[in-house]
């Protein structure tokens, strides 16, 4: 009986194979490690891919680029969500003074913006 080698190659689709008992397993490594977090948007728009474009995500999943990918969408969801935030308080004319004469106008006027900002970020970004 023919011994079998510990290691091949397929060259019909690029794999390598490492004998396992009997069988031949795929040699498979994960990706390297992201700590990032995926945080509040990546989490978001995984969901909205589950639902709307399962092959995406799969293939994310099977390149071992879904965390990476979630990762730096979150961050950039969360950049341009500090900006949003920003410009429209400015434009608004909430600002620290108005916090200071009436807390309570400027409470409300913060939920409006941060309401109007996440919308904004969902339109742009996760539900895309």
């Amino acid at each position: 009986m023919n011994e079998l080698k510990s290691n091949i190659h397929d060259e019909t689709n690029g794999l390598d194979y490492v004998l396992a008992g009997d069988y031949y397993i795929p040699a498979i490594e994960l990706p390297e490690d992201d700590d990032r977090p995926v945080g509040k948007w990546g989490w978001m728009h995984q969901a909205y891919l589950k639902k709307t474009n399962p092959l995406l995500l799969n293939h994310l999943i099977l390149t071992g680029k879904l965390h990476t990918y979630l990762a730096e969408l979150n961050e950039q969801a969360q950049s341009r969500y500090r900006l949003i935030i920003r410009q429209m308080a400015t434009a608004e004319g909430v600002t620290e003074e108005l916090k200071r004469r009436s807390q309570w106008e400027w409470v409300k006027a913060m939920n409006s913006i941060i309401d109007r900002a996440e919308e904004s970020i969902k339109h742009e970004l996760i539900y895309t």
